[in-house]
């Protein structure tokens, strides 16, 4: 289904199923807590970095309980799971969203999954979703976790959490969802959830590090894209021009991306550019690259499969993308990675690995946020095209000219 059509049946219909099921007072008809949670269940549907950006919380819960990690995701995004591989993948249920029929099909199933797993906690990661707080209400997990609005504008979801956690717009997304798993360790209730000091140290994600004969065997995949490629006379920059379409506005204009391309390849001529993407935006990418026109700029767009890109990351000198989801995936390598930034901040959605964030600065820069549902009026993300290609090839400058670039 599109995106519009996805928000409107989250609205019209999922405004008063939350309304009556708060109505049922399921927070106060729940069977008594058992001593700690043994299966867990985090729900996170739309966003592929997201599923990254939960693993610290995610490893932090295992560690605290002793708990059995269970995943429910959208199945078009579940590959970004399989990077970590925190959670097993028996214990990941996904939802098909390709169709109203499959939606309603896979709800169905997923509620029949959970009550035979017996899932006694739900941590609810999504901010912007009535669906997903309807399923954590209906899943069969006394222990409910999730964000709630409070006094603040945004999304209604009704009262269906037995532990609400105030979100916290001016910290990393990371730490908000830690404070999740806070909040479902706290020894009393606290109005709201999570009074916790959350480190810098407790959102690290652990790397990957391709080994020898796995890096020569995608050095042959770049070369199968791109016959001239000698891994010891070339260095790879990566390009993604990406951006999922629940927010188009992320883009970097395609023109500031092929200036910047035959500016880097001016200036480095040991440099190849691969534009990657998933296989439906190769053609997006063949693209630009007929637009630079440089036998070193190659669309490797749907050449990877998800799980392949740390081995790619594991190879290449540099990455340039969009804020989507292979900022994060790259912040399990030591890939360094510049993150373009218009409606959405660094300061929530920041790279966590070896990257660098920028953005214009713009006054009505970000623009989306908790309080509008992450949705904009915008039609022209001037807070993109603002980014001149000169400052990021200056940033490029810093990783590349360095004395290990």
């Amino acid at each position: 289904m599109k995106v519009g059509a996805m928000r409107a049946i989250d609205r019209w219909a999922g405004i008063p199923i939350c309304f009556l099921l708060t109505l049922a007072r399921l927070p106060f008809g729940r069977a008594p807590f058992p001593a700690a949670p043994r299966r867990i269940l985090f729900i996170e549907l739309s966003e592929m970095g997201s599923a990254v950006l939960a693993d610290p919380a995610m490893r932090k819960a295992r560690g605290a309980f002793g708990a059995e990690l269970h995943f429910l995701i959208f199945r078009r995004n579940a590959e970004s799971l399989a990077l970590l591989g925190t959670v097993p993948r028996a214990n990941i249920c996904t939802i098909r969203e390709d169709s109203f029929a499959a939606l309603v099909a896979d709800t169905l199933r997923f509620f029949f999954w959970a009550r035979r797993r017996r899932i006694d906690a739900c941590v609810d990661l999504e901010m912007f979703s009535r669906f997903s707080a309807i399923l954590a209400a209906l899943c069969g997990a006394v222990w409910r976790v999730g964000f709630h609005r409070f006094h603040a504008e945004g999304l209604y979801r009704g009262n269906l959490l037995t532990h609400r956690v105030a979100y916290n717009p001016h910290i990393h997304i990371a730490k908000n969802f830690i404070a999740l798993v806070n909040a479902l360790a706290a020894q009393r209730a606290e109005v709201p959830f999570s009074k916790t000091v959350i480190g810098e140290d407790e959102i690290t994600l652990p790397r990957i590090l391709p080994g020898e004969r796995e890096s020569r065997a995608m050095e042959q995949r770049v070369a199968e894209a791109f016959p001239p490629f000698e891994p010891r006379r070339h260095r790879l920059i990566l390009f993604n021009p990406n951006a999922s379409e629940l927010l188009p506005q992320r883009r970097w204009p395609a023109e500031h991306f092929a200036q910047l391309a035959r500016r880097a390849l001016e200036r480095w001529d040991d440099a190849v550019i691969l534009i990657t993407g998933a296989s439906e935006e190769a053609a997006e990418a063949d693209e630009l690259r007929r637009r630079v026109g440089h036998a070193r700029m190659v669309n490797f767009a749907g050449r990877l499969e998800l799980r392949e890109l740390p081995l790619l990351y594991g190879i290449a000198a540099l990455m340039v993308t969009n804020d989507s989801g292979p900022g994060h995936f790259a912040s399990v390598t030591d890939m360094p990675t510049i993150v373009l930034f218009g409606p959405e901040t660094p300061a929530l959605y920041g790279p966590l690995g070896r990257g660098r964030a920028i953005t214009a600065g713009l006054a009505c820069s970000p623009c989306v946020s908790a309080a509008n549902n992450r949705r904009t009026a915008c039609a022209d993300p001037v807070c993109m095209a603002a980014i001149p290609p000169e400052r990021v090839l200056d940033a490029m400058a810093e990783f590349l000219d360095a004395p290990d670039g």
